[in-house]
């Protein structure tokens, strides 16, 4: 029995092993009380990619939850990381390394506060800009250079912390330009698989 199991764990990896694929990596916190808040939009763009790229997430691996699938003759990896927003890289590195992928595969999508509700900003490298999850990501990658694209939030203008603002809900005249920027964001990831990233910054950064 444990030989057959070796030999089906040998397999996987072999399959696994050495794949051209881009990862679509969107950062969020696990639960249904954290749905469609602000800090959770890179999920919401994880589920509008799954939605237009008809790739099913059910697969769970790494602390996450992902989807495969081919699009426009290119493999892509949609994820999910379940390890709640601070420890995010605990879910990347791992994926990253069974995949044999390098980092320049990798576009990750996460929420920003500097920019204005609905604003879309694509970069190729930078430091954490005091987001947890971009600082658990570099940690574990060990690297600042990685596509990334930020999903404008802004910031409270007066009452609620930022800890609450950010797991709260966007309002509801905020959701046309939010829902806007998540296509947007959606399109962006289409186009950089054919498209170098720098390019697809330049296009989309206008």
């Amino acid at each position: 029995m444990m030989k057959f199991l070796r030999s089906l764990l040998r397999k996987e990896e072999e399959v696994a092993g050495g794949e051209q694929m881009k990862v679509f990596v969107g950062l969020g916190n696990p639960g249904r009380q954290y749905e469609e808040t602000r800090h959770n939009i890179g999920f919401m763009v994880i589920d509008e990619l799954a939605d237009k790229w008809s790739i099913p997430l059910t697969q769970s691996k790494f602390k996450g939850i992902f989807g495969q699938g081919m699009v426009n003759g290119e493999k892509v990896l949609l994820v999910k990381p379940l390890t709640y927003m601070n420890l995010s890289g605990e879910c990347v590195r791992p994926l990253l390394d069974f995949y044999k992928l390098d980092v320049e595969d990798l576009v990750v999508i996460y929420d920003d506060l500097d920019l204005p509700a609905g604003k879309l900003r694509l970069r190729q490298k930078g430091s954490a800009g005091g987001h947890n999850g971009i600082k658990s990501l570099i940690q574990h990658l060990q690297t600042q250079n990685f596509n990334r694209i930020r999903m404008g939030i802004d910031r409270p203008k007066n009452g609620p912390s930022i800890s609450d603002y950010v797991l709260g809900k966007f309002h509801t005249e905020e959701r046309p330009a939010i829902d806007d920027s998540i296509k947007k964001a959606a399109d962006a990831c289409e186009e950089s698989l054919s498209t170098d990233f720098l390019q697809v910054m330049n296009s989309f950064n206008r």
